[in-house]
């Protein structure tokens, strides 16, 4: 119904920003994401939006990038996802971040959102998982192509499961071994990941 709201941007808080239209001041919800990419109050700002309905309520939220808003679309067609469980994970997780997350099903980074449970973010992961790849452009598209070939090889998928137990992060494994030749040995993998990924312990 509203595709984007463009005007002054009156008042922004972690939560909400206020952008005026006309003389009118929508009141757009927002994610982290989005707060951190908005210019000082009193100057012009664009927000693409979606507006969801209730029986007693609605909402418009805002998004800085088109790719934040078709994230935030995909995450409320998840049975059990509503609006706000999705500006979470976009509060936590850029698009960018999210479908890596997805693809490489890490499930602790998507749980790390305030009000999602280990559960909620299975779901994700299960009904997301063909989806996502779809947002993802430039560099993570090629990481999201890696991460969905370790799944076609026992070894890599391996050698994530090594790094992943000496304490990195699924989605940080499963994206190095992603870039590598999948002909190399669990051994060679994992030499490789350790070099790759020590600076982020």
């Amino acid at each position: 119904m509203i595709y984007n709201v463009k005007g002054i941007l009156t008042y922004a808080e972690p939560t909400f920003a206020v952008v005026e239209c006309g003389g009118v001041g929508f009141k757009c919800f927002i994610s982290t994401t989005t707060l951190r990419q908005l210019p000082s109050p009193n100057r012009e700002v664009n927000l693409y939006t979606h507006l969801a309905v209730r029986e007693d309520a609605m909402d418009l939220y805002g998004f800085a990038e088109i790719e934040e808003l078709e994230a935030f679309k995909l995450l409320i067609s998840v049975s059990g996802i509503g609006p706000k469980a999705a500006v979470a994970i976009l509060s936590v997780l850029t698009p960018e971040k999210l479908s890596i997350a997805v693809s490489s099903g890490d499930i602790r980074a998507i749980s790390s959102a305030q009000g999602v449970g280990k559960k909620t973010a299975e779901r994700v992961v299960l009904e997301l998982k063909d989806k996502m790849a779809g947002i993802a452009t430039g560099s993570t598209a090629s990481i999201v192509e890696g991460i969905q070939a370790v799944a076609s090889s026992s070894a890599a998928q391996e050698a994530v499961e090594v790094l992943v137990s000496l304490g990195f992060n699924q989605s940080a494994a499963s994206a190095a071994v992603g870039a590598m030749d999948m002909s190399l040995s669990v051994d060679e993998m994992v030499r490789k990941g350790l070099k790759e990924l020590s600076g982020q312990l």
